[in-house]
């Protein structure tokens, strides 16, 4: 596990040489989904501190159970009526798919004392299997995303088409889609939630802040039949 961390993150750093960035600009978020909490905790006595689960009934146990200083991310598809156990568990969440759920978890984190970062979904490539902002919607949108107060807008969240060769040109347009949106609405919009095991290295030359990285880290994941 040490010695997969480390070379992940060289792989970041080399990365971020090409492109003329600092390393610590670079989140390297361990997915951890479907593993148990041995492997969390065996990446965690590595030096990892960031996971992320897409499913709160199975983060819950491990949450509880797993050391307190683990900063937990949200990465999976967000039904409202998880939207307050995941708002109480999760202080990051990067699957806000929609205006509306924007507001609803601006609420209920207000209702419950808290106040998370939030990435906005956005559907980059118009896929029709895919959920998430379409960039038109988060355009006109953004003057009610500005208005949200309990949550912290952290920027943008994209995965591109399954395509290793033209992984690059869709994140490079999720960041110039960041960039219009700084300009035209005011909001800061500092991150963006981009790049998995395969594409990881492209994401970081055009501006990745969080790399979300699982298969790469723990290996084969052992989905249940």
């Amino acid at each position: 596990m040490a010695g997969r961390l480390a070379a992940l993150r060289g792989r970041i750093d080399d990365a971020c040489s090409r492109a003329d960035r600092e390393p610590a600009g670079v989140t390297l978020l361990a997915v951890s989904k479907t593993f148990p909490a041995e492997a969390v905790q065996e990446a965690y006595a590595a030096g990892q501190r960031c996971f992320g689960e897409s499913r709160q009934q199975e983060a819950a146990p491990k949450i509880e159970a797993l050391p307190a200083d683990i900063e937990w991310h949200f990465i999976g598809g967000l039904q409202r009526n998880k939207a307050r156990k995941v708002v109480a568990a999760f202080p990051v969440i990067h699957s806000v798919d929609s205006l509306r759920l924007a507001e609803y978890l601006d609420r209920v984190a207000s209702e419950e004392g808290k106040r998370p970062q939030i990435y906005l979904e956005v559907n980059i490539a118009s896929e029709a299997s895919k959920g998430g902002f379409s960039p038109d919607e988060l355009v006109a949108s953004a003057a009610e995303l500005a208005a949200l107060r309990q949550v912290e807008i952290a920027g943008l969240m994209a995965i591109p088409p399954d395509d290793a060769a033209a992984a690059r040109r869709w994140f490079a347009a999720t960041r110039e889609l960041r960039d219009r949106l700084r300009k035209e609405s005011g909001l800061a919009l500092p991150g963006l939630s981009m790049g998995m095991s395969a594409d990881f290295e492209d994401a970081v030359l055009e501006g990745s802040t969080v790399v979300r990285v699982g298969s790469a880290l723990f290996g084969y994941r052992p989905y249940p039949a």
